[in-house]
């Protein structure tokens, strides 16, 4: 098998080139369809010269929009973060809710409070 150091060594730099290149159009494509403040129109000629002339497309993208591709990326991740949280209840309230209700039994246990004073506080805990 004939294949020098050097080949070896071209052929992966061809292939990191390659796969830095993928990412970085991923990554341009990802924020035209981030940004909120581009029309539809927009993003369909930002996404056709990409397609159509990649590197000067990226070249191009870059120069006049990258400087506000951080704060796309972050407000996404900001806004995907509170989607998350609204659905994902924290162990923290959870502990708290059943330690309430668990001090509410106990209230009702000893006679301290009435039973439709118990179901009170109790729907008033869990909602």
């Amino acid at each position: 098998m004939d294949y020098p150091f050097l080949g070896a060594f071209l052929t992966m730099l061809w292939f990191f080139l390659f796969a830095a290149w993928m990412y970085l159009l991923f990554v341009v494509v990802s924020d035209v369809f981030q940004s909120r403040d581009l029309s539809g129109w927009s993003k369909a000629g930002w996404v056709a010269g990409v397609i159509v002339l990649p590197l000067l497309g990226v070249l191009l993208y870059l120069a006049f929009r990258g400087e506000g591709m951080r704060e796309r990326s972050t407000e996404a991740a900001r806004r995907r973060e509170a989607a998350y949280q609204g659905f994902r209840p924290s162990a923290v309230q959870s502990r708290a809710v059943a330690d309430e209700l668990t001090k509410l039994a106990d209230l009702r246990k000893q006679g301290e409070i009435t039973d439709a004073e118990y179901q009170q506080e109790k729907s008033r805990i869990l909602t």
